[in-house]
């Protein structure tokens, strides 16, 4: 009998993969119809030629026993940013950082229309945002794109701060095959349960450079600043492309040391340290990541060749910043996060610390998901916060697809899939 139920089990599992895998390529080529822009209208070259924010009013004194007088003392904030949103690089903690300086400031968002990112994987195109109009005026653009030079500088001022997040090529692509592998249709023809070591002995009995989401699984990270992710390492291209990013990019912030970056950002963009404060949003739960043993992780980066190029150039430029910068001084203004972060988990998260979905009590509090299973953690907000810190926590804790909303972005392309995907989750 135990044979048999077995039998059955294994029966109904392979029904309900073959009912799954049919749903989700159909559902995907439909949403993808849908979302893909197929024609890029012609829009007029109008510059910006200055912001047009509400100037931000003179920051105030620091109090007496502050160790050292910050940037921010002696200079306004600036205001017009873009930062480019890498995948799977703390980018979404990053963007509630900036969403809440937006709103604090009445900052102008440029969003896209329907969806939370400007139609990725397509190149970005200024008809792609919300409402847009030849010389109108934004000061933040921060959302999911494929970085388009060109069509950026003339959506934005011309001083504007071009900032961006990179992570070690082997942790993001572990990250990045864990969310989005089901997205990927050659996984799908990987055996075994583990599929990323699988992969990772012959990546090129598998990939498909020419497949449908490939490109979430080879140099992500030189894909989404607009370059081909498919060069050799020893192309001209891959130099070229990094000088290229080095060239556009006035502060690049690495994911391992998060708090020394964000206290590169206030420096560079004479901010409060107020305006620094966060919660690590969408961190997977600890079951679900894998520690890649030494030899898969020289495979991963062996196999993302051009990311690991451009994190080496990038790490340089880092630690040649935070030298000038003063080493003492960072460590700490770094310290003086820590703490202020850490008081600020005491007063808005229920139990101070993360917890799986399904402990969640609010749905406005639910983080986005991966197909197939819930590994995200996401924060319950603390019964009983004063009145003082309400808002700011409710503001800190909001996963980014619930704050875009609040912010009046219409998500009705993610929403269909986000019901596609609840039916797969099944």
């Amino acid at each position: 009998s135990l044979v048999i139920k077995r039998q059955g089990r294994n029966g109904r599992s392979m029904c309900k993969g073959l009912i799954l895998g049919a749903l989700l390529t159909s559902s995907m080529i439909l949403i993808y119809c849908l979302s893909n822009p197929h024609i890029h209208l012609s829009v007029p070259d109008v510059p910006v030629p200055y912001s047009c924010a509400h100037r931000p009013s003179q920051p105030q004194p620091k109090p007496s026993n502050t160790s050292h007088k910050s940037t921010s003392q002696s200079c306004p904030p600036k205001v017009d940013i873009m930062f480019m949103k890498t995948h799977k690089t703390a980018s979404s903690t990053l963007l509630n950082i900036l969403f809440r300086f937006g709103e604090k400031h009445r900052l102008k968002f440029a969003f896209p229309d329907g969806r939370n990112d400007f139609f990725y994987p397509s190149l970005f195109q200024r008809s792609q945002v919300k409402d847009y109009r030849p010389g109108m005026c934004f000061n933040i653009v921060c959302n999911h794109m494929r970085f388009n030079a060109p069509e950026v500088a003339k959506l934005l001022p011309t001083d504007t701060s071009y900032i961006t997040i990179l992570r070690d090529p082997a942790q993001l692509f572990e990250s990045s095959f864990h969310y989005f592998g089901r997205l990927v249709p050659f996984t799908w023809k990987i055996p075994g349960e583990d599929k990323i070591t699988e992969f990772l002995l012959n990546p090129q009995s598998y990939f498909d450079p020419e497949g449908f989401n490939s490109f979430y699984l080879k140099n992500l990270l030189f894909f989404d600043f607009g370059q081909d992710n498919t060069l050799e390492i020893n192309d001209p291209r891959v130099d070229e492309g990094i000088k290229f990013i080095s060239e556009h990019f006035h502060l690049v912030m690495l994911v391992e040391y998060f708090e020394e970056s964000l206290i590169l950002l206030k420096e560079a963009l004479c901010w409060e340290m107020d305006d620094l404060l966060f919660f690590k949003l969408n961190a997977r739960k600890g079951s679900t990541v894998s520690k890649l043993s030494p030899e898969l992780r020289a495979k991963a980066l062996e196999w993302n060749a051009i990311d690991w190029k451009l994190y080496q150039h990038f790490n340089r430029t880092f630690w040649n910043k935070v030298d000038t910068y003063g080493p003492e001084r960072m460590a700490k203004d770094v310290a003086e996060l820590r703490r202020r972060n850490q008081e600020m988990a005491s007063i808005c998260i229920e139990g101070g610390r993360a917890v799986e979905a399904s402990s969640i009590h609010e749905t406005d509090m639910q983080p986005w998901q991966p197909i197939g299973e819930k590994s995200i953690l996401g924060y319950n907000l603390k019964k009983n916060v004063d009145k003082a810190h309400q808002k700011l926590c409710r503001k800190m804790l909001m996963p980014e697809i619930q704050y875009l909303t609040e912010l009046g972005v219409n998500l009705w392309i993610t929403k269909v899939w986000g019901h596609v995907r609840d039916i797969i989750n099944w």
